[in-house]
């Protein structure tokens, strides 16, 4: 059976929510998990570190290098990787994970608020996969997966928060070129995206606090979805936009009331399904 056992992984953004949940899941297999995050010291509203996922993980049966680092720096991004290669010899797979959040209109957007959701978003996508593809191109089963939706050019996806959903579909658009330039090379590039809200800080802090969690699913969808498309050969799958419900669905999975925070509570959509 397909196992990520000695496959090594670069996750960004796996202090917490989705990247330290599919962090987790790999980690059962025995995978190698390097996680890149900012969070070092606990803060208010942020569980976690990047020290105590990396923890965890170990716990879980992986082995794990915590790399403190801001992916927009393309230094931090590049310490990172050659840590990640003297450590573990290689890298087989790029989680495209991290992702700045910011539900406001034209109008309403601080600059810097645009700025940063650009520079993590998309060039952060970017960097993280120029540092990792002369790795990439040296694995069995070289994967990319970036956390993004399909990108549609309809007006709806645009018009109450242009400035996310530019950030977002630049992601989206990363993964259909890269798909089509390192598919000659066998180097799969996909994206995930979720049919519901899925449980995080950001929807806590962001989007409704408790209130809102209650109609979430949990980060472990995501972490099984990412699993199965990180286990298919990497020529036989590549320029595709999942989504995770879907993606189960179509491997056998019937029962989702697991993954629910709140078991028949509704779910709330996602912003972009």
């Amino acid at each position: 059976m397909a196992t990520l056992k000695g496959k090594t992984l670069l996750i960004t953004g796996a202090s917490r929510g989705i990247g330290k949940a599919i962090g987790l899941r790999a980690a059962r297999d025995g995978a190698n998990i390097i996680l890149v995050a900012k969070t070092v010291a606990p803060q208010k509203n942020l569980p976690g570190t990047i020290h105590t996922a990396a923890e965890e993980m170990i716990a879980a049966g992986g082995r794990a290098l915590a790399c403190p680092t801001d992916i927009r720096s393309e230094e931090q991004v590049q310490k990172a990787v050659e840590e990640a290669v003297a450590t573990f010899d290689g890298i087989d797979i790029l989680i495209n994970n991290a992702s700045a959040l910011g539900l406001t209109g034209t109008l309403q957007t601080p600059m810097k608020r645009f700025d940063l959701m650009q520079q993590v978003n998309v060039r952060g996508t970017f960097l993280c996969a120029q540092a990792c593809l002369p790795y990439l191109k040296q694995s069995s089963n070289p994967h990319i997966l970036t956390i993004a939706p399909p990108p549609k050019l309809e007006a709806k996806w645009f018009a109450s928060h242009l400035p996310y959903t530019l950030s977002k579909f630049g992601m989206s658009l990363c993964t259909l070129g890269m798909a089509e330039e390192f598919k000659p090379q066998g180097i799969a590039v996909n994206a995930l995206w979720p049919k519901t809200a899925i449980a995080t800080a950001a929807v806590m802090n962001l989007l409704g606090g408790e209130a809102a969690i209650q109609g979430c699913r949990r980060p472990e969808i995501m972490a099984d979805a990412a699993y199965l498309i990180l286990t298919k050969p990497s020529r036989e799958c590549t320029g595709n936009f999942f989504i995770d419900e879907e993606l189960l669905r179509s491997a056998g999975v019937t029962d989702f009331a697991p993954y629910a925070v709140s078991p028949g509570t509704p779910l709330y959509p996602d912003l972009f399904i």
